[in-house]
């Protein structure tokens, strides 16, 4: 949407570099994925048989609780597509409970289970190759749950696998109603949450990343800022 990103970052919150299996123990695993480190970054991939469908997608969440006023930044790396990359934030059970509350139903990856189960979140589609139609004009895609809101759309500039040339640096900006998402600097859209139209503006939560079967994807430099100022805000 040509918004210039101006803000500054506050203090580091949280930074994981993801290099090690040791570094995965801060993550909790839905569905039926693994982890490994075959080149010192974290590959993530489903077990499963792509033909299963949503049983073959996973999440993997970050233990930690983050407030609001945040910066998630990470590196990203495809390794194969068809598939589907997900940034999940600001997750919470609905009704403010912890998102491993064990009061909350059960998750196992299916998509269906994070946008009309019993959570609520935020959820950014960045790296969206799953369909022809997907794979012809290619979108990054702002969701809001509880519900399938579709908020906000940008244009996606990480080509297909065989054009790509990672890292590629991910930010989120999460500040009150404000959400802002950029690549490698590049500004891609901004969200104003009114706080009405699809339900009250989110707060703090954990964070997670998605992958739909058969995507491969690594990841490094997880990093979580805490914000001094945001323009616009």
């Amino acid at each position: 949407m040509g918004i210039a990103e101006e803000i500054e970052l506050g203090e580091l919150l949280y930074a994981n570099p993801l290099r090690h299996e040791a570094d995965a123990r801060a993550f909790v695993m839905e569905g039926d994925g693994a982890a490994s480190f075959p080149l010192g970054r974290m590959r993530l991939e489903s077990i499963r048989d792509p033909k299963e469908g949503q049983a073959a997608n996973i999440v993997y969440w970050c233990k930690e609780t983050f407030p609001d006023d945040i910066a998630i930044r990470f590196n990203f790396w495809p390794i194969r597509q068809p598939g589907l990359c997900i940034l999940f934030f600001s997750a919470a059970g609905r009704g403010g409970e912890d998102l491993f509350d064990p009061a909350l139903l059960p998750r196992n990856g299916i998509y269906d289970q994070y946008h009309h189960g019993d959570i609520n979140a935020y959820h950014i589609s960045y790296f969206r190759k799953s369909y022809a139609s997907e794979r012809r004009f290619q979108t990054c895609n702002l969701r809001k749950s509880y519900g399938f809101h579709l908020t906000a759309q940008g244009a996606d500039p990480i080509p297909s696998i065989a054009d790509c040339d990672p890292p590629y640096r991910i930010q989120v900006v999460k500040s009150g109603p404000v959400i802002r998402f950029s690549i490698d600097g590049l500004p891609l859209f901004q969200y104003m949450d009114d706080g009405e139209t699809y339900g009250p503006v989110l707060g703090g939560g954990k964070i997670g990343f998605r992958q739909m079967a058969p995507m491969i994807a690594e990841y490094s430099e997880l990093e979580v800022y805490s914000l001094k100022s945001l323009q616009g805000r």
